[in-house]
């Protein structure tokens, strides 16, 4: 039996991971080394210069092509280190059309960074296929797709993106980092590149900063290492077996968030202080059926709004005791985040406000622990209002 025929569940355990051959050790070992001695000038055993290749770094890589389905992976020292890679494939005139809804660190890539070097950018309603197929252009190489969106769980059809994509001959990006393989597969529905910031639900414990980028095609592959070699930035030894280790519990993981993901979306969406509460396993969801459709399961992510503003987030946040006020996600322990303020801030007030990411937004990453003691520290806050 192949790693690619194991169950999921089985696969996290094993996909990518053999016994050290020495000692039988039956976790891989961490290869703190930065350079490795060669036998003979011009022979080595695989392994030259750890910023090029690590054994450590290549078992996980191994690991996360089984685990999503591709053919191919690569490990960077962050979330947006693997997002900048793939920008760093385009050239001057070179267009990305990218979700309006995203991550505040890729916007702030797109939009600050990388525009100086003359990559254009659009940042529209995927939604709205119509509008997707006028804006597209003979210039765009890459449409950029987050599904849940973040913060606002907006999904995106990934196969309707991928069939316009197609048309104009561009490929299509998925960051796959809210859903994990575990829910949600893109390259079942025609993705061409699957990216996660690792620092989340993978890796699982909130101890890593890493991220990946996952393909079939290896042309892109050899490119993309190629430049994963010659800027340099890669994960130590140290993280990858950390997130090794956290991979073997990815499948236990995800259930228990989603189980208590939904307790909390249920509780929220009876409370008079909430507007409105979005979750993909609500049939509230505006895409509820697209949900069904594309994912297996809708994973550990809530958003709301407080009816009161930022004086009721401010009131709110203060009663919270076992979910903690930080930024980040996908880890063991139950997070609240304020997207305006925190992970979103580098987004214009203006257009933040026009995405629907307002003030009074809160987006919960919701543990693994007790649901009854989520729901009483909820409670709780909700009486300081």
């Amino acid at each position: 039996m192949t790693e690619k025929n194991l169950h999921f569940n089985t696969a996290c355990v094993h996909a990518g991971v053999e016994p050290e051959p020495v000692t039988g050790a039956i976790m891989t070992p961490i290869f703190q080394t930065s350079t490795y001695v060669q036998p003979e000038l011009g022979v080595n055993k695989g392994y030259e210069y750890s910023r090029t290749d690590n054994p450590t770094r290549t078992a996980l890589q191994k690991a996360l092509a089984v685990l999503e389905g591709g053919n191919h992976a690569l490990v960077f020292s962050s979330g947006m280190a693997a997002t900048d890679a793939l920008i760093a494939t385009l050239k001057t005139g070179d267009h990305i059309l990218a979700c309006d809804d995203v991550y505040g660190g890729t916007f702030r890539i797109l939009k600050n960074v990388r525009h100086k070097q003359g990559i254009q950018s659009d940042f529209i309603d995927f939604s709205d296929l119509a509008l997707v197929e006028k804006i597209i252009r003979p210039e765009t190489r890459w449409i950029w797709i987050e599904s849940p969106t973040n913060p606002l769980l907006k999904l995106i059809d990934i196969a309707a993106i991928v069939k316009i994509a197609r048309k104009q001959g561009a490929r299509v990006a998925v960051d796959n980092t809210f859903m994990t393989p575990y829910f949600q597969r893109p390259f079942d529905s025609g993705a061409d590149l699957v990216m996660h910031s690792m620092t989340k639900y993978l890796n699982g414990h909130s101890d890593v900063v890493m991220g990946t980028l996952i393909m079939n095609d290896p042309a892109l592959f050899e490119e993309l290492k190629y430049i994963q070699n010659a800027v340099g930035g890669v994960p130590s030894p140290f993280d990858c077996f950390l997130s090794l280790r956290g991979l073997k519990t990815l499948a236990v993981r995800m259930q228990r968030h989603q189980e208590n993901a939904f307790d909390v979306a249920n509780f929220l969406s009876g409370r008079k202080e909430v507007k409105w509460v979005r979750y993909p396993g609500l049939r509230s969801h505006p895409q509820f059926e697209l949900a069904k459709k594309q994912m297996s399961g809708f994973g550990g992510m809530v958003s709301f709004e407080l009816a009161g503003g930022i004086a009721a987030v401010k009131k709110f946040v203060k009663g919270l005791k076992v979910f903690a006020l930080a930024e980040s996600l996908g880890g063991v322990e139950s997070l609240c985040d304020h997207p305006a303020i925190m992970t979103h801030a580098s987004i214009p007030k203006d257009q933040r406000e026009k995405l629907g990411v307002t003030d009074g937004l809160l987006r919960l990453s919701v543990g693994i622990e007790f649901a009854d003691d989520l729901l009483a520290d909820l409670a709780a806050a909700f009486e300081r209002l």
